[in-house]
């Protein structure tokens, strides 16, 4: 295992990308349906302003976690969905969600 306190630990580098409050709610929601409207998350995100959902939604693009797709109408329709790239990670997270789940009890 790679030494927490070098500067390029894998492990912090992920969590830099993934550990902000509100990113894995929204990594999480959109694996749930293929291409999700930032409204339709924005309902179901209880707590979250559009400011946050808005910069966050942007920084998991910026990162390959987070696809977006623009279309041509009138009103602008945005759809948000899962690349490659989020659903390895999704699929890695699966098993620190059955870890935590396998521990969680024992506390």
């Amino acid at each position: 295992m790679q030494d927490v306190t070098d500067k390029k630990c894998t492990i912090l580098h992920a969590l830099d990308i993934i550990g902000r409050k509100w990113k894995l709610t929204i990594l999480l929601y959109l694996h749930e349906k293929e291409n999700t409207r930032y409204n339709e998350l924005k309902r179901r995100i209880t707590g979250i302003t559009n400011m946050m959902i808005t910069k966050f939604l942007r920084e998991l693009k910026d990162d390959g976690l987070v696809k977006r797709t623009q279309y041509d109408t009138v009103p602008l329709k945005v759809k948000y969905s899962l690349t490659d790239k989020g659903l390895a990670l999704l699929l890695t997270l699966n098993d620190l969600y059955k870890w935590g789940q396998a521990h969680m009890e024992k506390r």
